[in-house]
């Protein structure tokens, strides 16, 4: 069974199985479109952009080809996979050969850990589990579609600066759990969203991606922020620069409080899914190779005589 990158022989095979992909990367889907055909093609044109997109011939031609793209940012020790198509060939043993090799060349990047999304409900999900995937966290999505709402003259919310950093970070470690922070460590030193303070307290902090599609929302609310209905409901229904896009607020289970008010202002749920990760082992050199100390602490011992020879002239 060969595994190779994505090249201009796969596009028939995956034009033809674009209605039958599983996607495993939220945010990307619901803010930019599955980029399914687009992203494969950056991917064989330009693979520096950090997208890696590989095919996995089936065993002896009797299995379907397998292909699968996984993501990095530059500068990331985290990849995300993106999808894996057809989803009906999951079930063979290409799909170990793919991530296989997906790991591989990620691990090269630089990153350390493979992400998945997943529906627990999904066979994907067993298939990703026996590929050494485990959970980390737990999620559910939901969507409120773009209205028009009263514009209110003050809102509590302002734009993240740099300067809100260490609030963030102090908020984010008292908040998310550290088996969380190991596979997704702290990264909003630029944040890009918006800060709720009450006084000289930071009490909630979401961050927010724009696309084409979509906006998506990853909130981190303080347990004891007062009035967290109309606070969600102010910036929610009416984000900065929402141009008709829906948004997508994302909710992990170590904050399914936050669900409540959201069904609350009209928000609609998505199904659970399973947050997954593969970590993934990287060689490195030994700065300075291993000494054996008593080799090091002993003296060199003379086993023989040293004699001097003297040069006669004739």
């Amino acid at each position: 069974m060969s595994v190779r990158p994505f090249d201009w022989r796969d596009l028939p095979a995956l034009y033809r199985c674009r209605e039958h992909s599983l996607f495993l990367d939220s945010a990307l889907v619901l803010t930019a479109g599955p980029m399914l055909v687009q992203g494969a093609l950056l991917s064989y044109l330009a693979p520096g952009t950090g997208i890696i997109t590989a095919a996995a011939n089936g065993k002896n031609g009797q299995q379907p080809k397998l292909i699968g793209q996984a993501m990095q940012t530059a500068g990331s020790q985290v990849a995300r996979l993106t999808f894996l198509t057809p989803a009906e060939a999951l079930g063979s043993s290409s799909l170990y050969s793919l991530l296989d090799y997906l790991v591989a060349v990620m691990g090269e990047h630089g990153a350390f850990r493979l992400l998945a999304e997943v529906e627990e409900s999904a066979s994907a999900f067993d298939y990703l589990r026996q590929a050494s995937f485990s959970i980390y966290s737990r999620q559910r999505i939901w969507g409120i579609e773009a209205h028009s709402v009263n514009p209110r003259s003050s809102l509590p919310w302002r734009p993240a600066d740099s300067i809100d950093a260490p609030a963030i970070r102090a908020l984010y470690n008292n908040l998310v759990p550290g088996l969380v922070q190991q596979v997704e460590p702290f990264a909003f030193h630029k944040p890009h969203g918006m800060v709720y303070y009450q006084g000289d307290e930071l009490q909630a902090f979401v961050e927010l991606r724009y696309g084409l599609k979509g906006i998506w929302a990853q909130p981190f609310v303080h347990p004891d922020a007062a009035s967290v209905k109309e606070r969600m409901a102010d910036l929610l229904l009416q984000p900065p620069n929402q141009r008709s896009r829906p948004i997508y607020t994302c909710i992990r289970s170590y904050q399914s409080w936050l669900e409540a008010p959201l069904e609350e202002i009209g928000a609609r749920p998505g199904p659970r899914q399973a947050v997954m990760a593969k970590h993934i082992a990287i060689a490195q050199k030994a700065e300075r190779p291993f000494a054996l100390p008593a080799l090091e602490a002993s003296h060199p011992e003379v086993s023989a005589p040293i004699a001097h020879f003297q040069q006669r002239s004739d």
